[in-house]
């Protein structure tokens, strides 16, 4: 199932962000969106692969969260020990579908530095609009940090 949502992010991407009529995206925007696209979008939400996490996150990431005018924080390693929890408690099937897409709506990198703008999308609804910021270290791009808006 994983050559399925390559697939369609191979398309999204050359035929730029989310059909909106830009130009394609350049060789750097391309490497940030497939990381985002495998440890986040595949990597958390559709296949639950802790592999993939560890690979595209920063060990440092925290998703910041607006709860009640607080701000919450949740590290990686947390969303990580969840994830393995639910794989231990109720895998997944190997013929199991994704189940969320990704509608990228920008794409920014200056140097070593991109934000990432995209919604997250289940049963044709909009859940969340994310955004994450990512920098390239020597091994690579990695998400830094994460914040959203989850839509009613």
């Amino acid at each position: 199932m994983r050559r399925v949502s390559l697939v369609l992010v191979a398309g999204m991407l050359a035929a730029g962000l989310a059909g909106a009529g830009e130009s394609p995206l350049t060789a750097e925007q391309s490497a940030v969106v497939a990381v985002v696209q495998d440890a986040y979008v595949d990597g958390i939400h559709n296949f639950r692969r802790v592999e993939a996490v560890r690979r595209g996150f920063h060990p440092g990431f925290e998703m910041l969260m607006l709860q009640n005018d607080s701000l919450g924080k949740l590290p990686i390693y947390t969303w990580i020990e969840n994830l393995e929890r639910a794989n231990r408690a109720n895998p997944l099937p190997d013929d199991h579908a994704p189940t969320t897409s990704a509608r990228y709506l920008s794409v920014d990198v200056t140097g070593d530095a991109a934000v990432v703008k995209f919604e997250l999308i289940r049963d044709e609804k909009v859940v969340f609009t994310d955004y994450l910021s990512l920098y390239r270290f020597t091994d690579g791009w990695k998400i830094v940090g994460k914040v959203f808006h989850r839509h009613p």
